[in-house]
């Protein structure tokens, strides 16, 4: 049997929301290099951000992703930027993960050519994170993260906090966080709009792993806070799925909803930002199907998380194997 074909995915986070001309440029950028698909792109205007999910060949998905940053770079100016989502510059995160034929520790090596790229030619403030962590205190994203871009000229004043890569300070892109890692689902939970935004970070709070005040949460493959998104007029749940294969998503929607309840809130449905692979939808509507077929199964999960809850949801276009062929 010959190997597989090397491939891998990047879902790079822009602090941009709300400007197509800029978002046309960065999809542009990335459709413009042979050998790299844009598979999805995922914009909130309340938050802010967009979502640019995109696979192919690992040289051709990391000039890619270079050129993403030489446009950002150019377009958003940080100083000016509000949103609601956490964000520490003009492309926030910019995670690599390994499809087939490669190997993660390989994909951190090109991680770290890519960081010492954009430090010293394009002068952007570099964090590694994840398995391409410089230090253990790194390996979070929201320890990276936590203060902001409103936080950084504090932050690496601190010996530990300086970039790996680059400045320490560049006002108008602020840093960005970049690095190799396994697969992460990114995925709202929406709650009525009268539930107040207490309410909210109450229920991260219980859902997510680290819990709160000491507390553990229910689900350790867990990452949650809870927001206010004024485009929907309502209050999220906001989760990353870190560990996917143990987090089965229709446990902690329905877990989500009991709690819910208990609090007299109500949960509505649920918003899948970007791509997913086939199995953990199949997974989260395999219990509700009937019939037991593959088709059953997606349509299953997606009436059971209510994923047409904000916007109609196809999953024929939101699973990553399918539009990897379409």
């Amino acid at each position: 049997m010959p190997a597989p074909t090397p491939l891998v995915e990047c879902i790079v986070n822009v602090s941009e929301g709300r400007d197509a001309a800029t978002l046309s440029a960065i999809a542009g950028a990335i459709e413009a290099v042979d050998g790299c698909r844009l598979l999805h792109q995922d914009s909130g205007v309340g938050a802010h951000r967009t979502v640019f999910t995109f696979a192919g060949a690992p040289d051709a998905v990391f000039e890619a992703a270079y050129r993403v940053y030489k446009v950002a770079k150019e377009e958003i100016d940080m100083r000016q930027h509000e949103g609601e989502h956490p964000r520490i510059g003009a492309v926030d995160v910019c995670p690599f993960v390994p499809i087939s034929g490669i190997k993660l520790e390989e994909v951190v090596a090109r991680t770290q050519v890519l960081g010492e790229l954009l430090g010293q030619g394009l002068g952007i403030p570099v964090y590694l994170y994840e398995a391409s962590a410089s230090a253990p205190h790194r390996k979070n994203l929201a320890d990276i993260r936590r203060g902001e871009y409103e936080g950084l000229a504090a932050k690496v004043k601190d010996p530990d906090w300086q970039p790996d890569y680059g400045p320490a300070l560049n006002e108008r892109f602020g840093a960005t966080v970049l690095g190799a890692r396994p697969f992460l689902i990114a995925w709202n939970i929406n709650l009525a709009p009268e539930v107040p935004l207490a309410t909210a970070k109450a229920l991260a709070a219980r859902l997510r792993g680290s819990g709160s005040k000491g507390q553990p949460g229910l689900f350790p493959g867990l990452k949650a806070i809870g927001w206010h998104i004024e485009e929907f007029g309502r209050c999220q749940i906001s989760c990353n799925v870190v560990d996917t294969d143990k987090t089965d998503l229709a446990r902690v929607y329905l877990t989500a909803v009991n709690l819910a309840e208990g609090m007299g809130a109500r949960v509505t449905g649920s918003e899948l930002i970007g791509l997913v692979p086939e199995k953990y939808l199949r997974k989260a509507g395999k219990a509700f199907c009937f019939d037991g077929s593959r088709e059953g199964e997606l349509e299953a999960a997606v009436e059971v998380l209510g994923l047409s809850d904000l916007k109609p949801f196809d999953w024929r276009e939101r699973v990553l194997e399918g539009r990897m062929v379409d």
